[in-house]
């Protein structure tokens, strides 16, 4: 499995920091952000846009506006997970057509398999280590296909998060998004779950 972060702000980074192989890219030269990478570590690799999507697993981890300019760099995302980590706070609920955010997102990528996630973190928190007194930082997933909330469930695990899945993208989806000027009632939720 190989993975990719698209976007290389504080969210972007803070994922990166999570330990795995991933590759990293924005619509930038890689050379603009190879330090920032470097200094991560030597698993993070700076790559153009047109190949860091060719992962199986891409994190969106950019501005919600710019999510279109990212899936028009594959035709066709077939079998790809595309993990939603755009909030889209001020986009006014009408430019959605009235939509969850990630369902607007999801239609941009063609074929792709969409899973809103790790985006209720700040990036401050999401960088933190995910044990925390003896339980593990919560991460919610919500998605349309129950195979790839699985997917991302599993990964999140070894990453040492404990995720739990909210549903569908028109349920579970509307509890982490940003949209209008409102947030879902889940965002910025700092949860530990104990076993």
């Amino acid at each position: 499995m190989t993975y990719a972060i698209i976007g290389f702000g504080k969210i972007g980074q803070a994922l990166a920091r999570r330990g795995i192989e991933v590759s990293v890219a924005t619509t930038r030269d890689p050379e603009s952000f190879a330090s920032a990478a470097a200094a991560i570590g030597s698993t993070i690799i700076p790559k153009k846009l047109a190949d860091a999507v060719k992962a199986d697993i891409v994190f969106l981890a950019v501005r919600f506006e710019s999510y279109r300019d990212v899936a028009k760099a594959l035709p066709t995302w077939k079998d790809k997970i595309i993990v939603d980590v755009t909030n889209a706070y001020g986009v006014p609920p009408e430019e959605l057509g009235g939509q969850p955010s990630s369902r607007a997102v999801a239609q941009a990528f063609t074929g792709g398999r969409l899973v809103k996630g790790f985006n209720h973190l700040g990036a401050a928190v999401l960088e933190q280590d995910p044990a925390v007194h003896g339980g593990k930082r919560v991460v919610f997933l919500a998605s349309d296909d129950d195979g790839a909330a699985s997917e991302i469930g599993a990964l999140a695990e070894n990453l040492g998060f404990s995720p739990i899945k909210l549903g569908a993208l028109s349920e579970g989806g509307l509890l982490v998004q940003g949209r209008g000027n409102s947030w879902g009632q889940l965002i910025f939720k700092d949860l530990i779950k104990f076993d």
